[in-house]
Order: C-alpha cells, then structure tokens, then sequence
C-alpha cells in the first residue's frame, strides 16, 4: 500500500495510513514520511505497535537521540516514560507521589525540551497502554499562530529572544526541584521565531518552559507570551488515544499538553523518544 495522509484540520495534523513503522523505512519511504511531517507538523499513525528497539530504529530517521535526564523514571535512556506505573515493578504509582506530581506540568502547554541548549525537533509518542476513559493529548499549531500576526508584530518578534527554563515551568505546576535537579537544568536562551529550512514557513518557540522574552519588561513579555498560546490554541487537534498508535509531532511548530484520567482506576503507559535538533537548519 501507498501511504496515504489525511488531514485533520485545516491547518495541521494528519493521519498517516499505508506505512509500517515498525519495519525499517527505505529511503524514498522515509522522505515522503519527512515531507508529511514538516507539512503537517503533527502525525497520527494508528495501529503500529512498536516495542522499545522498533520504537529507538523508527526515531533514529529523524537525527540522534536525546538521552532523558533529572526525574523521569527513564532518565539514562533514551525514553521519557510518561506512565502511572513504576518502572520496575508494573505497580500503580500512588497519586500522592512524587512522580505523579511531576507529571503535573505535562498538563500545561508546552514544547519538549526547549529548556535545553539545543532544543527538540520532534518527538515520537507510542501508547504502551491507555486508560479507558481520559488521558488525551491536545495539540496546538505555532505556526498558524505566527500566521495570524500582523505585520509590525511579526517584524518585532523576528529578532525576538526568549529565556527557557524547566524549573519554572514545573513550578508552575507546583513541583519543586531539589538543588541539585535544578543544576541539571540552568535557563537557556532560544530565538522565538523559527523557520523550517525544508518550506520557509515561520513558527514561534513557545508553551510553559518560555520564561520571558530577552530585554522586555516583564508584564509586556508574559502578555505575549500568553497571547500566543492562545492564538495557538486557536488551531488545536485532541487525540483520543488507543493503544498501538503512535504520534509524531514537529516541537518547533506545536505545542502539546495531556489532559487528566483517573490515576488510581486505570493504567496508562506512553513511551517517548525525542530527536534532538542539531542537525537541522531549524537549530538556533
């Protein structure tokens, strides 16, 4: 079968049928899927059920690896596990416990790993197991929102830099890093424009980890800040998960959150591998 891509809104995300990912992907396969991909910014491919070496070979098109650090139970390896369930026993993790509340902030918009010095290109998000009622994710296009401004806004946020930083953001959610967890993560600076060198289309680097914009007063930088989530949120696709499907979502162009399911009742296991951006035109 040929791939076949359909699209779920206007303005991004689509749904890739006709393509196994599972198997490794011939060149000519892989830049079609690349070409939906900066398209499209979010994929949903469902029904391909990766385990955690297909889930590693399929990443590994898009460029190298990031390595997960700080608190997440995987840290070491190349998964960011998002899961109620220890990573060693396949217990229920209590809901009172610190990993839960970690988890909290995946609940805000945001961008993966923009707080780090290179930040992502994408992410790939395969359903190990899902709950049977909630725990969606939502997803919201930066490039419509960059579309929507006028000209002498874009102008000005073109040359715009913004500060980046994971204790922040967690602290929005109410998590506190230690000391030492915080040492892991000083704030970085990423210019706010980005432009994918594949098509010239403009998108801004944005969600919970952008702290402030570089050389602002700080009411007029978090004023737009916010306003671009919410042009963003404008343009969002919600993902009603089941398992064996897979999501690849462009982090220069999208932003993306969960959403709430009952932690106590149901199971839920996401693996995630990220693809760093240093080679790619994207990298600032």
């Amino acid at each position: 079968m040929a791939m076949t891509v359909t699209p779920l809104t206007p303005d991004f995300c689509a749904r890739i049928t006709g393509i196994n990912i599972t198997l490794p992907l011939n060149d000519a396969e892989f830049a079609g899927f690349r070409a939906a991909f900066d398209r499209w910014s979010v994929l949903i491919l469902p029904g391909q059920p990766l385990d955690d070496a297909s889930q590693i070979a399929f990443s590994e098109n898009f460029g190298p690896l990031e390595s997960t650090r700080s608190v997440n139970p995987a840290a070491g390896t190349p998964f960011a596990r998002q899961s109620n369930l220890d990573i060693k026993t396949g217990a229920v993790i209590p809901a009172d416990d610190r990993r839960m509340a970690y988890q909290k902030a995946n609940m805000l918009w945001h961008s993966d790993s923009t707080f780090k010095a290179v930040p992502s290109l994408c992410s790939v998000l395969s359903a190990r197991q899902v709950p049977a009622v909630g725990g969606a994710t939502k997803f919201a296009s930066t490039r419509a929102a960059y579309a929507e401004l006028d000209e002498a806004v874009c102008l000005r946020l073109d040359t715009a830099v913004v500060e980046h930083d994971f204790s922040y953001s967690r602290g929005l959610a109410g998590f506190e890093f230690t000391a030492d967890e915080t040492a892991q993560f000083p704030p970085v600076r990423h210019r706010l424009v980005r432009v994918n060198a594949n098509n010239g289309r403009k998108s801004v680097l944005i969600g919970a980890h952008a702290k402030s914009i570089v050389g602002w007063k700080a009411e007029e930088s978090r004023a737009m800040l916010d306003d671009l989530l919410v042009c963003a949120a404008r343009h969002s696709y919600s993902h009603d998960w089941r398992q064996g499907d897979v999501v690849i979502w462009d982090n220069q162009a999208a932003v993306h959150r969960a959403t709430p399911y009952d932690s106590v009742r149901h199971r839920r296991l996401m693996q995630r591998t990220t693809i760093s951006s240093r080679n790619e035109a994207y990298a600032q």
